[in-house]
């Protein structure tokens, strides 16, 4: 509890300092001059992006001397705290961090649409997809500084030992099978490692041409109405298991973080990764991995690939200036020298040219993600592919339980994907 409290009590310090910084050249509490308009930004992190953050402010006003920005920093804690006051008060900051809670405070954000439009945010180096990330039917909540996609790590050279190729990006889920059985049968370890397995299921469910989760619903109905297309996943895992290929439920509950994966240990030779956690795997595993696109049904199917925000950057809708707030936001995402500065630490940047800035000075390991997410756009339609939904812990719950029984052989895949089909129906329809 006193960690705790001091935490918050260094955000609310963090963000008092910067208050007095910000606007102690002219001695106002709002800062500014009559010739300026006054926006404030906030956000939450760590303390390196608390200064990348106010180095990139500085240099916009600079470059902008009609706008003068009151910048605050919190810790997580402390952000939302803030958050739900001024939300409570109408006085929401200008521009401000957003999560995939966006809909919780969709009432406190800007339709970003019109300043895509007239070119004030200018988008013209990324696509749907990656716009997709932070769209709502239409309304553009916020623009997303970071992105990640979920894959598949690899080990290369396991492979090359168990006679295998590595896989190129088309492959299937049978390709994955058949070649962690290989794995296995000739090196005696596990073919993979962890999958995370409900939003794998949900993922194949796409590809099998029916989403999960309705979109149109906004997650609060089934996108399916048969249920057998649930049933090559629990068979695939379940299959795997009793072959050795996969490990178990007790083998799993002993990886108790990434950098402890049985791919980083040497005893598997793929897990399931997003994106901005392949630099973490890789440097644990300390030898080289590739990283590659989930598996599809088909070769020539749908990816079911899928883009998500790491976080983004809204306006207010009750900004007195949400110009200004659009003209920062522009700046944030495409200026070059503010993005050097930033060096991707929100995530992988959504426009191609700060991208390729990045990746010219990148580690092999950044740059490989780097790859990975410009792919994952160009697989994701920007269609939506949901893979939440307010129930999901109930019903992601109850689907890992059942899984375990189809593992155990207590019950037939088939039963448990009608189980699973029903409940989902059941628990959607009453929230």
């Amino acid at each position: 509890m006193e960690v705790f409290k001091m935490k918050k009590l260094i955000g609310l310090l963090c963000s008092i300092t910067l208050l007095v910084v910000l606007t102690a050249c002219d001695g106002s509490s709002t800062g500014g001059n009559d010739d300026q308009e006054v926006i404030r930004v906030a956000w939450w992190g760590s303390q390196m992006r608390h200064d990348a953050t106010v180095e990139v402010i500085e240099l916009f006003m600079e470059q902008n001397p009609d706008i003068y920005i009151i910048a605050e920093f919190f810790d997580p804690d402390g952000y939302w705290t803030a958050f739900s006051t001024r939300s409570a008060a109408d006085d929401v900051w200008d521009v401000f961090q957003m999560g995939g809670n966006f809909q919780q405070w969709i009432d406190d954000i800007l339709d970003l649409t019109p300043f895509i439009e007239d070119g004030t945010i200018d988008v013209s180096r990324t696509n749907d997809a990656f716009l997709a990330t932070t769209n709502f039917e239409g309304f553009q909540v916020g623009i997303s500084n970071g992105v990640n996609a979920n894959g598949i790590a690899i080990d290369p050279a396991l492979f090359e030992a168990a006679g295998l190729l590595v896989p190129n990006e088309n492959w299937t889920w049978n390709d994955f099978s058949t070649a962690a059985l290989a794995i296995h049968e000739e090196l005696g370890i596990y073919g993979s490692s962890a999958l995370s397995d409900f939003i794998a299921l949900t993922i194949m469910a796409t590809q099998s041409g029916a989403n999960f989760f309705d979109p149109e619903t906004h997650s609060h109905t089934l996108g399916f109405d048969d249920p057998s297309i649930l049933v090559p996943y629990f068979e695939m895992r379940r299959d795997l298991v009793q072959a050795g290929a996969f490990p178990d439920s007790g083998r799993l509950a002993t990886i108790t973080d990434i950098e402890g994966d049985l791919l980083v240990t040497g005893d598997a030779a793929m897990t399931w990764v997003a994106s901005n956690q392949f630099i973490t795997v890789a440097n644990a595993a300390g030898r080289p991995l590739q990283l590659l696109p989930l598996p599809r049904l088909a070769a020539n199917g749908e990816s079911g690939m899928g883009l998500t925000s790491s976080q983004m950057f809204s306006v207010s809708s009750s900004s007195e200036h949400p110009e200004a707030a659009a003209r920062f936001i522009n700046f944030f995402q495409n200026d070059e020298e503010a993005n050097r500065i930033l060096a991707g630490e929100r995530g992988v940047p959504i426009m191609s040219h700060i991208r390729e800035m990045l990746e010219a000075t990148a580690s092999d390991e950044l740059r490989t993600v780097y790859e990975f997410v410009s792919l994952a756009g160009e697989l994701d339609t920007g269609s939506g592919n949901p893979l939440e939904s307010p129930n999901n812990p109930e019903i992601r719950d109850h689907f890992e339980f059942l899984l375990e029984q189809v593992i155990f052989g207590q019950i037939e895949a088939e039963d448990a994907a009608q189980d699973l089909f029903e409940f989902a129906r059941d628990v959607l329809a009453r929230n």
